[in-house]
This record gives structure tokens, sequence and C-alpha cells, in this order.
């Protein structure tokens, strides 16, 4: 897997602020607003930073919380294609789950996901370019 690394002025010159709110200062788009939350297309959920391609349509299913949920990311081999670390803002305990090619803000994995794996990779719209089967 190839590592970007850009300057936060390059980041900027690319993303939208809102992509650059979420992605690069780890931000979260409200509930029912992004652009994939309601998505039903088959296809491939890539990075909006690096491109690298983080989730398919096959492991997104309806979790009702209004961003994107999937069970797993792309690759089988957990860690292939993301990261997770421990997030304790908002006097919260969750798992924060980051591109492992570019470090970019994805979302949360939760526990309370459906079979096959019982995860919920919360993610946000604005971290993901979709591309359509």
């Amino acid at each position: 897997m190839r590592k970007v690394t850009k300057t936060e002025a390059e980041w900027k010159a690319k993303l939208t602020p809102e992509q650059f709110a979420v992605a690069r200062q780890k931000g979260t788009e409200r509930a029912f607003t992004g652009a994939y939350w309601d998505n039903h297309d088959a296809g491939t959920y890539r990075c909006v930073c690096c491109d690298e391609p983080l989730f398919t349509s096959e492991s997104k299913f309806d979790s009702g919380c209004g961003w994107p949920s999937f069970t797993a990311p792309a690759e089988a081999t957990k860690g292939a294609v993301v990261e997770e670390a421990h997030d304790g803002t908002h006097g919260m305990r969750r798992t924060e789950v980051m591109c492992k090619s570019c470090g970019a803000h994805l979302g949360h994995v939760f526990d309370d996901g459906p079979a096959p794996t019982g995860l919920r990779y919360c993610i946000n719209s604005a971290s993901l370019n979709f591309e359509k089967k």
C-alpha cells in the first residue's frame, strides 16, 4: 500500500471545506445529510483524499444512524485498508477509523452491527467518493 502525505495547504487545495473539516480535522457531518447515507447503488467507496478503495456496496447496510454503515472494510484482512485508534473525545469511548494510506479520518467502528462481523463501520460521506459499478 502506498503512503500518501501532503501538507495542510495541499489538502485544503484538494478538498472542499467540509471534506477538509471531516477527513483532515476529524470532524463529523450531520446525520442524514451526507451524499451516501441512503445510496443503494453497487460500487466501491474510496477515500476522498487518496482514492484508496475502502468499502464496497456488498458490505453496506441500513443501520438507521444517518451515516453510511458497513460490516467490514473492502479487504477481508483487518488492517489492510483502514487502521483504528482509541478516541476519547467528547467524553466518549469510541474507536476511530482512518484510511491506512493517508490517515484521513473516516468515522468510527462500533460492535453493534449485523452478522457476519457484528461490526458497524459508521463512516462520514464527506470522507468518501463513490465509484459506481
